[in-house]
């Protein structure tokens, strides 16, 4: 099924809209106005998990309703409903017309059209049947248990959506996007004595099932997991104190999106509550710092055809070479600052207005062997994997917690450790960088972001990274 033959059978047909009135409705609705849409959305969402031997829960979900906003300068107009019909949809007109204020704007133009497609519309939740899914949390609670007598719980789930949206503009430009999405999670927790440990790993991409399904896939996320979780058991208490830190590729770009990442949003730039509003063109990190928003990586779960607006998305590039080079946009904020908006327009769903928001963010690699970095620490941590984290994005500071963590002694990687936190702040940890590994690896899939109580599904990556001096915050003695 394709994205337009889709839309149209679920707006136009199946919930009985006539194109022509509604394309009237919203052309009446927006006249005047500076910009603004008509959000259509259709979505269907399961869960099963798995915990503890038996099948906890199994959801399915389906949804469906519509956004209309009006934008009149900085101010918006915003009503939403769970009906799909012309009667809801002339309700909702009447009220964002109370922005207009006697305004009278000239409507910004359409979003570029693009033809690619960075994944399937196949609905992925029609691939497998019930119990092929509740087998396979089956499959990999036994493996696990079986891999290790000290397992001691296994929690498994399996999640899945597939987003129908259609975004109609008052001059009839309209865009259709159909959305997969897929999840694989596994936590094991281990024991040795009265000592418990745990461990997880996941897994997604807007992809269908198949490639969870393959034992080699889903037996991979079990295997780190596990792994995770026995080498925890033997962590000793953390140091504490500032000391160079050595991070490890993939996930931990997760520190990058948030304590970075956030700050470079188009919004907070606009209001200047960033730690980078401003800065436009000025060296903001390290040499050799190279920090990009990319949406068009074809089936990653950050990547989007196109935004929440309509816009297509891009490999925005943010700092160059250690200069900040752009920030990340939505069409608000872009005309309002004089600026192009970069396809980073997002809404966790109709209920929602969009906002500037990440999709996957990467920092490049660089010339250094990982061995190499190890090796030009005397003393300090290797975090490799992280859990929460707080940041304020008017300071750019930071605490995160490692999940798995090591000591750095003279050159070689040590015991683990237990109780570890990274504190900082993201502007003055970019300019701390002083080894870029050449190993840049993407996350596995399964990041989420919050951000004025929405969340949307994103990405992250970098390489290894020595970070010269940072504070670690830890339950040990302070480090020498």
């Amino acid at each position: 099924m394709t994205s337009e033959t889709s839309a149209q059978q679920l707006f136009f047909q199946r919930a009985g809209l006539d194109r022509g009135r509604v394309e009237g409705i919203v052309q009446g609705a927006l006249g005047g106005m500076d910009d603004g849409e008509l959000y259509l959305e259709y979505v269907q969402s399961e869960s099963f998990v798995f915990d503890d031997g038996r099948l906890k829960s199994a959801s399915f979900d389906t949804s469906h309703g519509f956004g209309l906003r009006a934008v009149n300068g900085e101010s918006t107009g915003y009503a939403h409903a769970s009906e799909l019909d012309e009667e809801a949809i002339k309700r909702a007109a009447a009220s964002v017309q109370a922005v207009k204020a006697g305004h009278a704007g000239s409507m910004a133009a359409a979003p570029a059209r693009t033809n690619r497609a960075l994944y399937a519309a196949d609905n992925p939740l029609n691939e497998q049947g019930f119990e092929t899914k509740t087998k396979l949390l089956q499959e990999i609670d036994a493996y696990a248990r079986a891999k290790d007598a000290r397992v001691r719980q296994v929690s498994a789930s399996l999640l899945g959506s597939w987003q129908a949206v259609t975004i109609l503009r008052a001059d009839g430009h309209m865009v259709e996007d159909v959305r997969p999405l897929v999840r694989l999670n596994v936590s094991v927790v281990v024991g040795d004595g009265d000592r418990q440990e745990s461990g997880s790993h996941g897994a997604g991409g807007r992809v269908g099932y198949a490639a969870y399904l393959d034992p080699t896939r889903w037996q991979g996320s079990v295997d780190e997991a596990l792994r995770q979780a026995l080498v925890n058991l033997d962590a000793v208490p953390a140091p504490a104190g500032e000391m160079p830190v050595v991070l490890g590729p993939g996930w931990p770009g997760i520190l990058l999106h948030e304590a970075i990442g956030h700050g470079l949003e188009g919004d907070f730039n606009r209001k200047k509550t960033s730690v980078f509003s401003g800065l436009m063109g000025q060296q903001v990190a390290a040499k050799g710092v190279t920090v990009i928003d990319d949406g068009t990586i074809a089936s990653r779960r950050g990547s989007l055809t196109v935004d929440d607006e309509g816009t297509p998305t891009q490999r925005t590039v943010l700092i160059e070479d250690g200069i900040l080079k752009g920030y990340l946009q939505d069409r608000l904020n872009a005309r309002l600052m004089g600026m192009a908006a970069t396809g980073n327009g997002r809404r966790q769903g109709y209920g929602h207005m969009p906002m500037p928001r990440m999709t996957n963010t990467i920092m490049l690699g660089g010339s250094h062997d990982p061995a190499e970095i190890l090796r030009s620490v005397k003393k300090g941590v290797y975090a490799v994997n992280f859990g929460g984290g707080q940041v304020d994005i008017t300071s750019g500071k930071f605490v995160f917690s490692c999940t798995e963590a090591y000591e750095i002694e003279d050159g070689k990687v040590g015991r683990p450790l237990k109780g570890a936190t990274l504190i900082g702040a993201g502007a003055e940890v970019l300019k701390k960088v002083t080894m870029i590994g050449n190993d840049m690896q993407l996350d596995d899939g399964v990041g989420t972001c919050g951000k004025n109580g929405q969340g949307v599904p994103v990405g992250v990556g970098q390489p290894t990274l020595l970070i010269d001096a940072i504070t670690v915050g830890g339950t040990a003695a302070k480090a020498a």
